[in-house]
Protein backbone atom coordinates (compact mmCIF):
# COMPACT_ATOMS: atom_id res chain seq x y z
CA UNK A 1 0.00 0.00 0.00
CA UNK A 2 1.61 3.36 -1.03
CA UNK A 3 1.50 6.97 1.07
CA UNK A 4 -2.40 7.95 -0.10
CA UNK A 5 -3.09 4.61 0.59
CA UNK A 6 -2.13 4.75 4.23
CA UNK A 7 -3.83 8.39 4.54
CA UNK A 8 -6.75 7.29 3.57
CA UNK A 9 -6.89 4.43 5.72
CA UNK A 10 -6.32 6.47 8.27
CA UNK A 11 -9.05 9.20 7.53
CA UNK A 12 -11.27 6.51 7.77
CA UNK A 13 -11.06 5.16 10.74
CA UNK A 14 -10.59 8.63 12.50
CA UNK A 15 -14.40 9.59 10.37
CA UNK A 16 -15.37 6.29 11.98
CA UNK A 17 -14.22 7.12 15.57
CA UNK A 18 -15.90 10.54 15.01
CA UNK A 19 -19.01 9.55 14.02
CA UNK A 20 -19.43 7.28 17.29
CA UNK A 21 -18.77 10.27 19.54
CA UNK A 22 -14.94 9.80 19.99
CA UNK A 23 -12.55 12.37 20.72
CA UNK A 24 -15.51 14.88 21.51
CA UNK A 25 -15.84 16.18 25.18
CA UNK A 26 -18.51 14.93 26.89
CA UNK A 27 -21.37 16.71 26.76
CA UNK A 28 -22.45 18.40 30.38
CA UNK A 29 -26.38 19.06 31.20
CA UNK A 30 -28.43 19.91 33.82
CA UNK A 31 -30.86 17.25 33.47
CA UNK A 32 -30.29 13.44 32.21
CA UNK A 33 -32.56 10.57 32.13
CA UNK A 34 -30.95 7.11 32.32
CA UNK A 35 -32.67 3.96 32.27
CA UNK A 36 -32.78 0.61 32.01
CA UNK A 37 -35.59 -1.31 30.40
CA UNK A 38 -36.75 -5.16 29.19
CA UNK A 39 -40.31 -4.86 28.10
CA UNK A 40 -40.43 -1.56 27.13
CA UNK A 41 -42.57 -0.58 30.36
CA UNK A 42 -39.51 2.13 32.03
CA UNK A 43 -38.77 3.47 28.52
CA UNK A 44 -42.48 4.78 28.12
CA UNK A 45 -41.86 6.43 31.86
CA UNK A 46 -38.30 7.45 30.77
CA UNK A 47 -39.59 9.48 27.77
CA UNK A 48 -42.79 10.71 29.55
CA UNK A 49 -40.21 12.03 32.98
CA UNK A 50 -38.07 13.33 29.96
CA UNK A 51 -40.47 15.39 27.71
CA UNK A 52 -41.88 17.08 31.20
CA UNK A 53 -38.07 18.36 32.59
CA UNK A 54 -37.80 21.71 31.38
CA UNK A 55 -35.49 23.76 29.60
CA UNK A 56 -33.39 22.17 26.73
CA UNK A 57 -30.14 21.22 29.05
CA UNK A 58 -31.52 17.95 29.35
CA UNK A 59 -30.55 14.45 27.55
CA UNK A 60 -31.97 11.03 28.03
CA UNK A 61 -30.16 7.81 26.90
CA UNK A 62 -30.06 4.41 27.51
CA UNK A 63 -27.58 2.95 30.49
CA UNK A 64 -25.54 1.36 28.27
CA UNK A 65 -25.09 4.04 25.52
CA UNK A 66 -24.58 6.24 28.30
CA UNK A 67 -22.51 9.31 27.31
CA UNK A 68 -21.93 13.00 28.91
CA UNK A 69 -22.49 13.96 32.24
CA UNK A 70 -25.46 15.99 34.21
CA UNK A 71 -26.27 17.73 37.68
CA UNK A 72 -29.44 15.89 38.03
CA UNK A 73 -29.66 12.13 37.26
CA UNK A 74 -33.27 10.89 36.83
CA UNK A 75 -32.82 6.57 37.41
CA UNK A 76 -34.75 4.17 35.54
CA UNK A 77 -34.88 0.72 36.49
CA UNK A 78 -37.23 -2.41 36.18
CA UNK A 79 -37.63 -4.55 39.22
CA UNK A 80 -35.67 -7.90 39.04
CA UNK A 81 -36.69 -9.93 41.82
CA UNK A 82 -36.76 -7.40 44.12
CA UNK A 83 -34.22 -4.50 43.01
CA UNK A 84 -32.75 -3.12 39.82
CA UNK A 85 -30.74 -4.62 37.43
CA UNK A 86 -26.63 -5.16 37.48
CA UNK A 87 -26.02 -2.49 34.89
CA UNK A 88 -27.89 -0.22 36.97
CA UNK A 89 -26.22 -0.94 39.93
CA UNK A 90 -22.95 -0.04 38.26
CA UNK A 91 -24.05 3.10 36.99
CA UNK A 92 -25.34 4.15 40.39
CA UNK A 93 -22.67 3.22 42.49
CA UNK A 94 -20.23 5.14 40.50
CA UNK A 95 -22.02 8.49 40.80
CA UNK A 96 -20.38 11.26 43.27
CA UNK A 97 -21.54 14.57 43.95
CA UNK A 98 -24.68 14.42 42.07
CA UNK A 99 -28.77 14.83 42.83
CA UNK A 100 -30.04 11.41 42.32
CA UNK A 101 -33.82 10.14 41.61
CA UNK A 102 -35.14 7.14 40.77
CA UNK A 103 -37.68 5.61 39.07
CA UNK A 104 -39.15 2.32 38.05
CA UNK A 105 -41.56 -0.58 36.53
CA UNK A 106 -42.51 -3.17 39.08
CA UNK A 107 -45.27 -6.53 38.12
CA UNK A 108 -46.49 -5.74 41.69
CA UNK A 109 -46.87 -1.71 41.30
CA UNK A 110 -50.12 -1.99 42.83
CA UNK A 111 -48.40 -2.67 46.09
CA UNK A 112 -47.03 0.44 47.48
CA UNK A 113 -45.64 -1.61 50.53
CA UNK A 114 -43.54 -3.81 48.50
CA UNK A 115 -42.89 -0.59 46.06
CA UNK A 116 -41.16 1.38 48.78
CA UNK A 117 -39.19 -1.85 50.04
CA UNK A 118 -37.87 -1.80 45.73
CA UNK A 119 -36.97 2.00 46.07
CA UNK A 120 -35.23 1.83 49.46
CA UNK A 121 -32.68 -0.96 48.37
CA UNK A 122 -32.15 0.46 45.24
CA UNK A 123 -31.30 3.94 46.87
CA UNK A 124 -29.03 2.35 49.36
CA UNK A 125 -26.82 1.67 46.06
CA UNK A 126 -26.49 5.22 45.92
CA UNK A 127 -22.91 6.83 47.44
CA UNK A 128 -23.25 8.76 50.61
CA UNK A 129 -21.79 12.14 48.46
CA UNK A 130 -24.54 12.53 46.42
CA UNK A 131 -28.18 14.19 47.28
CA UNK A 132 -30.95 11.65 47.01
CA UNK A 133 -33.77 13.39 45.71
CA UNK A 134 -36.86 10.54 45.81
CA UNK A 135 -38.62 7.94 43.46
CA UNK A 136 -41.39 6.89 41.70
CA UNK A 137 -42.54 3.42 41.21
CA UNK A 138 -45.59 2.35 38.87
CA UNK A 139 -47.19 -1.41 37.87
CA UNK A 140 -45.73 -2.60 34.62
CA UNK A 141 -46.75 -5.58 32.31
CA UNK A 142 -44.63 -8.46 32.79
CA UNK A 143 -43.11 -10.70 30.33
CA UNK A 144 -44.79 -13.97 28.91
CA UNK A 145 -42.06 -16.17 31.26
CA UNK A 146 -43.43 -14.78 34.35
CA UNK A 147 -47.51 -16.30 33.16
CA UNK A 148 -45.73 -19.55 32.08
CA UNK A 149 -44.18 -20.21 35.33
CA UNK A 150 -46.86 -19.40 36.89
CA UNK A 151 -49.14 -21.63 35.15
CA UNK A 152 -46.71 -24.32 35.34
CA UNK A 153 -47.36 -23.70 39.12
CA UNK A 154 -50.55 -24.02 39.28
CA UNK A 155 -50.73 -27.60 37.27
CA UNK A 156 -48.56 -28.83 40.20
CA UNK A 157 -50.46 -27.43 42.92
CA UNK A 158 -52.95 -25.03 42.32
CA UNK A 159 -53.90 -22.57 45.31
CA UNK A 160 -55.26 -19.28 45.98
CA UNK A 161 -51.65 -17.88 46.63
CA UNK A 162 -50.89 -19.09 42.86
CA UNK A 163 -53.94 -17.64 41.24
CA UNK A 164 -53.83 -14.54 43.12
CA UNK A 165 -50.02 -14.12 41.55
CA UNK A 166 -51.93 -14.93 37.65
CA UNK A 167 -54.40 -11.97 38.23
CA UNK A 168 -51.76 -9.59 39.78
CA UNK A 169 -49.88 -10.62 36.15
CA UNK A 170 -53.04 -9.94 34.15
CA UNK A 171 -53.94 -6.86 35.84
CA UNK A 172 -50.25 -5.54 35.24
CA UNK A 173 -50.79 -6.10 31.63
CA UNK A 174 -52.57 -3.10 31.09
CA UNK A 175 -49.60 -1.02 32.89
CA UNK A 176 -48.32 1.36 32.70
CA UNK A 177 -51.29 3.28 31.89
CA UNK A 178 -52.11 6.97 31.65
CA UNK A 179 -52.67 7.41 35.34
CA UNK A 180 -49.49 6.19 35.72
CA UNK A 181 -47.83 8.03 33.24
CA UNK A 182 -49.32 11.27 34.54
CA UNK A 183 -47.91 10.29 38.22
CA UNK A 184 -44.68 10.30 36.31
CA UNK A 185 -44.97 13.61 35.42
CA UNK A 186 -46.30 14.93 38.44
CA UNK A 187 -43.09 13.46 40.30
CA UNK A 188 -40.60 14.73 37.81
CA UNK A 189 -41.98 18.18 38.46
CA UNK A 190 -41.86 18.05 42.06
CA UNK A 191 -37.98 16.93 41.48
CA UNK A 192 -37.55 19.83 39.45
CA UNK A 193 -39.06 21.93 42.36
CA UNK A 194 -36.83 20.37 44.81
CA UNK A 195 -33.96 20.53 42.88
CA UNK A 196 -34.50 24.24 42.61
CA UNK A 197 -34.87 24.73 46.04
CA UNK A 198 -31.46 22.59 46.95
CA UNK A 199 -29.65 24.85 44.66
CA UNK A 200 -31.29 28.01 46.64
CA UNK A 201 -30.12 26.81 49.97
CA UNK A 202 -26.84 25.41 49.23
CA UNK A 203 -25.69 27.70 46.07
Amino acid sequence: MNISGYVLQIATVWYNLEARGYGKELSQVKYLVIYSSRTGNTEKIAMEIFETLPGKSKDIQRVEELRGEADTYFVGFWNDKGICGGDIMDFLGGLHGKQVALFGTCGMGEDRSYCRQVARRVAALIPEDNRYLGSFLCSGRMSPQVLERYRIMQRNQDSPHVRQMIQIYEEAMLHPDERDLKNARTFAREIVLEDEEGEQLWG
